[in-house]
């Protein structure tokens, strides 16, 4: 496991290195997903259990950006993905000049799946604001709402929702001890964008856990195939 130190942000020129760095992933095959969420909405326990699923399916790379410590880089890879982690020197997102630093020696050695695919998920800075703001070159940005947050946080940050290609609804199993009506979520984050994919799932469960994985295979092979 790589450890990488990252002490710098770039705001003006963000647009065109998160393109380079998307049009070099696509080129080589790696499909780049961007993880949004408030801390603790489970995207590390999401991240495992994709894991578990889809690691004889696709070559799993995870990005682990966190002010400090290894603690989730060092579960997702005894889980059996390889990780890169990405100390952010204090702040409170990750942007494409950052990505590219983390993704260095995995863009040097191309996709390392064969005619397989290759997913690399960058686990972003837990935040529901900064991230929004910053195209980190993925090619997809999703966003995990828990249902202990509540059906309330599109009308509370609906920037995020608004970046996002696909969200996830995390911990359905606790739905039955919580005042999360699914319906207002749904009409909330769809008014904000209609086009947005939502899946809503469990990852202890397992239930919706299918949907999500095939789409994620599907848009990696589409990619490849491009």
């Amino acid at each position: 496991m790589k450890t990488i130190e990252l002490h710098r942000t770039i705001t003006d020129s963000n647009d065109r290195d998160a393109q380079a760095l998307r049009d070099k992933l696509s080129a080589k095959g790696i499909f780049l997903v961007n993880i949004m969420s408030s801390a603790g909405s489970g995207k590390t326990t999401l991240l495992l259990r994709l894991i578990k699923d889809l690691k004889e399916k696709a070559q799993l790379y995870v990005v682990e950006a966190d002010i400090a410590s290894d603690v989730d880089a060092v579960a997702v890879e005894n889980a059996g993905a390889r990780s890169i982690q990405a100390h952010t020197d204090g702040m409170c997102h990750m942007d494409a000049g950052m990505t590219a630093d983390a993704l260095e020696s995995l863009l040097a050695e191309g996709s390392q799946s064969g005619n397989g695919l290759s997913i690399v998920f960058l686990e972003n800075v837990g935040n529901l604001i900064c991230p929004a703001e910053y195209d980190t070159g993925a090619h997809r940005n999703l966003m995990i709402l828990s249902v202990p947050e509540g059906d309330d946080k599109p009308l509370k940050y609906p920037l995020m929702f608004e970046k996002s290609d696909v969200l996830v609804i995390t911990k359905t199993d606790a739905l039955q001890y919580f005042d999360f009506s699914m319906d207002k979520a749904f009409e909330r984050v769809k008014r904000l964008n209609p086009d947005i994919k939502i899946f809503p799932v469990s990852a202890k469960t397992g239930e919706g856990m299918d949907a999500l994985e095939e789409w994620l295979l599907d848009s990696a092979a589409k990619l490849k195939e491009a």
